[in-house]
């Protein structure tokens, strides 16, 4: 822009374009709250997708839990009543969320029997002949007698002279006789803790041992078992009869999702397995 004097007086005069330049501040203020409003926008749309994609992980996590967790429960219940007494080869409480205890020989023992009859009920397991190298202190093991076909458990206190079994603190039922085995068994229950809370995770407790977690984040755990007559039933008193078992798990994501009523994400898995031990004389 030029100017020049008009009788005395200075006077601007336009470019040669004939634009004036520069903003007035009402331009720059809408400038400045359109930028805003699309900086807004773009900022909620990353944030909605990072909170989608961190809810996409979480579902996946999930569902990879409650595959794996199936797939072990199967594993084991597969085992139920390899070489374990009948009676207790699957126990069964349909208590929603349903437990289930599954006992199988773990086959840390071979060929251990009683070489004399046992004369009372605290005193040594003589097992002339047997090793013994397997046996420990302070763990669970089972003898059972086959010709009456009873049997116990009992947690065994030390050894002595090599061959002998010693329970002073797990006093037995009865007397058995020379001939009785002696197994070293695995006995699980797996449990759900705590049931729609916080805290709700899948446990694994062996024996009398505290509980450990055995997969988290799992709200419901239910059994149908499918016996030898066709019956499907929540629960039995004769697992002796039981061919298949069906495993139901439900869990959920490890946070709420802001987007689906502030609620988890949950998900159900499915699996049979059938059952090949149960039936078969101990």
């Amino acid at each position: 822009m030029t100017g020049r004097m008009i009788n005395g007086r200075p006077h601007s005069t336009k470019s040669a374009s004939g634009n004036q330049y520069g903003f007035t501040l009402l331009e720059l203020l809408i400038g400045t709250f359109a930028a805003a409003l699309l900086s807004y926008a773009a900022l909620s749309l990353y944030v909605t997708q990072h909170e989608q994609m961190l809810i996409q992980d979480e579902i996946a996590d999930m569902q990879a839990n409650l595959r794996s967790s199936a797939e072990i429960l199967a594993t084991t219940i597969r085992l139920a009543g390899y070489n374990a007494p009948k009676q207790s080869a699957i126990e069964c409480r349909d208590s929603n969320p349903d437990t289930i205890t599954v006992t199988f020989d773990s086959a840390a023992l071979q060929n251990v029997q009683l070489s004399e009859n046992l004369l009372s009920l605290t005193g040594e397991l003589v097992c002339a002949g047997s090793d013994l190298s397997g046996v420990n202190q302070d763990e669970w093991y089972y003898i059972y007698d086959p010709i009456s076909d009873t049997g116990e458990f009992f947690v065994v206190t030390g050894i002595a002279f090599t061959n002998r079994i010693l329970h002073d603190n797990s006093p037995l039922t009865k007397l058995y006789p020379a001939n009785s085995k002696i197994v070293k068994m695995n006995r699980i229950r797996f449990f759900v803790n705590q049931p729609d809370t916080s805290s709700s995770n899948l446990m694994m407790q062996t024996f009398s041992s505290e509980p450990q977690v055995f997969a988290e984040n799992i709200v419901d755990l239910d059994f149908r078992y499918f016996l030898n007559n066709g019956a499907v039933v929540a629960q039995t008193a004769n697992p002796d009869r039981i061919r298949l078992v069906e495993i139901n798990i439900e869990g959920r994501t490890a946070s709420r999702d802001p987007q689906f009523s502030n609620q988890y994400r949950t998900r159900d898995f499915s699996l049979r397995v059938n059952v090949r031990n149960l039936g078969l004389t101990f």
